[in-house]
């Protein structure tokens, strides 16, 4: 692989931001209004399969994608990502039943099983070990921007046009995602060309064992992820906020400012040690979101939440293209998104089940989720040792 020693961030570095703003913002700019899309064909009691169907296959997917990355390219690997979203836009307005809806989210989910993995392996083969932690910090920037414009913009023209125009532009932003890829530059040097051979995935290929600490914590740390992905917009509805979005909003922006902070933090104190504190950050945003019982509070609980989780994905980027080895930095990141699906997707399930579509089960939802953030804190205190450094 070729480093950037020189120059650390160049056009391809900031072409990959644009692209990662693109691809986020499409996929979530549907979120919010998905429940009540849902319950309008007659699934509302399905509502926890959302989330959860759309990271099974993201999941699923990762040691294939990983692979691919390793042997195909970074960049074909990010284009099928959004090639996926692109179809599924489409797709989403003729959908007329319920197994219909559910089995595109489950297709629709191969889409972040794919990019991302691609994106994560482009920006460890081109930045410095050195600035690996700003560098995903400010690429998680950008992503996180696109999770912010999308709900917001996605709600907006939902409530002004229609659905069916928020799907199709859904499918637009994902189209400029992959345009603003598809022509840069390969890092794989080595590359082979695509055959089916390379599907066929080794019991030693399924993970990485080099980045299990990173792949636990995150797995705990994105559940109640799971369970804001799936609930707030009930909840948001039940505190009267016309537009689903703007919690997804307030979170998302909160993060912005603090990205590119704890990237350079852990960079020189470690990554173990932001991870304690973005434990407990993200920790008392999930009890503080069980005590809302308003429009102000939730948003105020939904900053807090935003914080914790910037400070939190990229010191676990980070920390993962730390302990791979870069002959197998796709399966690395493979593993750590496989992680990061798991928690989201079993955090959904639980959610949809706790919430039972009653009102009066929030609060018990919210700090379900708070109740497994401490568990990543306690794994951080207790059996990984923290140093200055971030190996």
């Amino acid at each position: 692989m070729e480093k950037q020693e020189t120059k650390v961030y160049g056009l391809q570095f900031g072409l990959l931001c644009l692209s990662s703003f693109l691809f986020f913002a499409s996929f979530n700019m549907i979120i919010p209004e998905l429940p009540d899309y849902l319950t309008s064909l007659g699934g509302a009691e399905y509502k926890g399969l959302i989330i959860s169907l759309f990271t099974l296959t993201a999941g699923l997917s990762r040691p294939f994608s990983g692979q691919l990355a390793d042997k195909v390219g970074r960049i074909p690997v990010m284009v099928v990502g959004g090639a996926v979203c692109i179809l599924c836009g489409f797709l989403y307005p003729v959908t007329g039943s319920v197994a219909a809806f559910l089995l595109l989210r489950f297709v629709h989910g191969f889409s972040t099983g794919f990019t991302p993995t691609g994106t994560a392996a482009y920006v460890a083969d081109i930045i410095p070990v050195q600035r690996r932690g700003e560098a995903t910090g400010l690429l998680g920037l950008c992503g996180s921007l696109g999770m912010a414009a999308g709900p917001a913009v996605g709600g907006a023209i939902a409530n002004q046009f229609s659905l069916d125009v928020m799907f199709y532009t859904s499918s637009l932003a994902a189209f400029l995602s992959v345009a603003v890829v598809a022509r840069m530059k390969e890092t794989v040097q080595d590359t082979h060309r695509f055959r089916m051979g390379l599907l066929r995935i080794s019991r030693s290929e399924l993970f990485e064992p080099r980045v299990i600490a990173p792949s636990v914590v995150l797995f705990f740390t994105v559940f109640s992820f799971g369970i804001i992905l799936t609930v707030v917009p009930d909840f948001s509805e039940h505190l009267g906020v016309r537009n689903k979005g703007l919690f997804f909003m307030s979170f998302t922006l909160a993060s912005l400012a603090i990205r590119f902070v704890a990237g350079r933090v852990s960079d020189k104190y470690g990554r173990v040690i932001v991870l304690r504190v973005s434990s407990l950050v993200l920790l008392l945003a999930m009890v503080a979101l069980g005590m809302a019982s308003n429009v102000t509070e939730l948003l105020l609980a939904g900053v807090l939440f935003g914080v914790g989780q910037g400070m939190n994905s990229p010191t676990v980027f980070a920390w993962t293209i730390d302990l791979s080895h870069e002959a197998h930095r796709g399966r690395a990141m493979a593993t750590m998104y496989i992680a990061m699906e798991a928690g989201i997707g079993i955090g959904a399930l639980c959610s949809g089940w706790l919430y039972n579509n009653n009102a009066d089960n929030f609060r018990m939802v919210f700090w379900s989720g708070a109740a497994v953030t401490l568990l990543a804190l306690l794994y951080l205190l207790f059996f990984v040792k923290a140093t200055s450094r971030k190996f």
